[in-house]
């Protein structure tokens, strides 16, 4: 294999502007996690469930600075495809660290996709019982199948669509707020009790380490940006801009909805709905509003799974264009000038996960395979990046460096410490056992060294280098 695209691949064009990129990140962000999620994080802080979502926003905004310096300085497919591999080396490590992204991408992604359509089918439930067991399954497959079909079309009608629906995912939750704004009951806290003085044993314990879990499940993708860079306009000012604009909007509006949930359903009652938001607004405007609420809700679930889908389709087809991935995903639509067979096998991949897996079980799981690689891995990576290439001509430079890279680092391996879940063991014959995810986010970066390796020794490459002719040194270029 060379490091040349194949024939059939072709640029990608940069069409896309500020508010179509932002709402790409805004319905990518909301998605159906801040509805299902929301009655867990009461559950594990009680009153204090709104500081688990400025934790998660604060994380976000920390990572943010990271991934807009790295997307406006090297903006193209991929996101952190390209960053890992600038940042480690584009013929040795950086070609490994880059391999176990894409490597996870194949099952993060479709694992993404999933628990996006299981939860639009958990949600469909109230308005159509799903009473057998195979009805839920079928509802979250035709939703990725549907989703294949619509973005199968060239990216500026993408970005229309996108912006249409951005209008959905703004509609419903202007509505939620209003409700609670207009018809609060109860008190709710926006620091513990005790005050400022009891924020350091919050913000440190256990239950703080579960909520905030499921509250940046909630907030992430404030860099699907990055992922669409080589299709951005005047990527170097846009990015950034995109990124922080993404994560303040969603961020007023979590707080937003969270505080008028809490204000008329009291959390001890909220943490055992299961349609929280269906919940909310029956009390409030009667049952004809919670099914158009509901329906909403299966809007806003729908348009995050398109701009999931649409940024993940860009990752395996700029590492095969770069000559580091399968060609046949470096293959563009001859007309319509997208990668159609990475679309098609992660839609595909999702499809089939939709059946198989539980909501529970994927959002912990997600996390943690993102975790080490991604963003520790990209944090560490930017450090690497300024000390080799330095900051002359940056775009963008984030504020108080290195302390933004400390926090998130810090912050992320806290997180990946804090995952409570797993893997039930049971089908293996170990009833009782549980394979703990982030055992399982290692052992998959273990197996896809291992298949590194298998590649590259049969290629001949790095870290299996012919020597020069000679010379003792090995090519690092072949």
């Amino acid at each position: 294999m060379t490091k040349t695209a194949t024939p059939a691949s072709a640029p990608l064009h940069r069409r896309l502007g500020l508010l179509q990129a932002t709402a790409l990140n805004m319905i990518d962000m909301v998605g159906i996690g801040p509805f299902v999620t929301l009655p867990l994080v009461m559950g594990f802080m009680g009153p204090n469930f709104l500081l688990a979502w400025l934790v998660g926003a604060g994380l976000s905004l920390v990572d943010g600075l990271i991934w807009s310096e790295l997307g406006a300085a090297y903006p193209e497919a991929g996101g952190s495809y390209r960053f890992l591999k600038l940042a480690y080396g584009e013929h040795t490590w950086g070609r490994l660290l880059s391999f176990l992204y894409v490597w996870q991408t194949l099952i993060q992604a479709p694992l993404v996709v999933a628990s996006g359509a299981i939860g639009f089918a958990q949600y469909f439930g109230y308005l159509v019982p799903l009473t057998e067991w195979w009805q839920p399954k079928l509802v979250s497959g035709v939703v990725v199948l549907l989703l294949i079909a619509l973005l199968y079309r060239r990216i500026e009608a993408i970005g229309k669509l996108g912006v249409m629906l951005w209008v959905g995912v703004l509609g419903l939750m202007g509505w939620l707020i209003f409700g609670g704004v207009t018809h609060a009951e109860h008190a709710v806290a926006w620091l513990p009790e005790g005050g400022f003085s009891a924020l350091p044993g919050v913000l440190l314990s256990a239950a703080m380490g579960q909520a905030a879990v499921k509250t940046i499940y909630s907030y992430l993708g404030y860099y699907n940006v990055c992922h669409l860079g080589g299709e951005v306009k005047e990527p170097h000012k846009l990015i950034p801009r995109s990124i922080f604009l993404s994560i303040l909007g969603i961020m007023a509006l979590y707080l937003l909805l969270n505080w008028s949930v809490g204000s008329v359903i009291p959390w001890q009652e909220a943490q055992h709905s299961e349609f929280i938001v269906s919940t909310f607004v029956e009390k409030l405007y009667g049952t004809a509003a919670a099914q158009a609420a509901t329906a909403l809700v299966l809007w806003v679930a729908f348009a995050s799974l398109f701009a999931v889908l649409l940024g993940y389709s860009r990752i395996p087809y700029a590492a095969a264009a770069d000559g580091e991935f399968l060609p046949i995903f470096a293959r563009t639509h001859p007309t319509k000038q997208f990668p159609h067979v990475s679309l098609l096998l992660l839609g595909g991949l999702g499809f089939v996960f939709s059946l198989l897996f539980k909501l529970g079980e994927v959002i912990s799981a997600i996390l943690a395979m993102r975790i080490l690689v991604q963003f520790v891995g990209q944090a560490v990576g930017l450090v690497l990046l300024r000390r080799r290439r330095g900051t002359a001509g940056l775009p963008f430079r984030m504020p108080l460096y290195p302390l933004p890279v400390i926090v998130a680092v810090a912050v992320w391996l806290w997180m990946f410490y804090s995952i409570q879940d797993g893997i039930p063991l049971g089908w293996a014959g170990l009833p009782g056992r549980v394979l703990p995810f982030q055992l399982g986010a290692v052992l998959m970066m273990g197996l896809g060294t291992v298949v590194f390796l298998l590649w590259s020794r049969r290629l001949g490459r790095w870290p299996f280098l012919p020597k020069i002719p000679g010379s003792s040194y090995q090519n690092p270029r072949v």
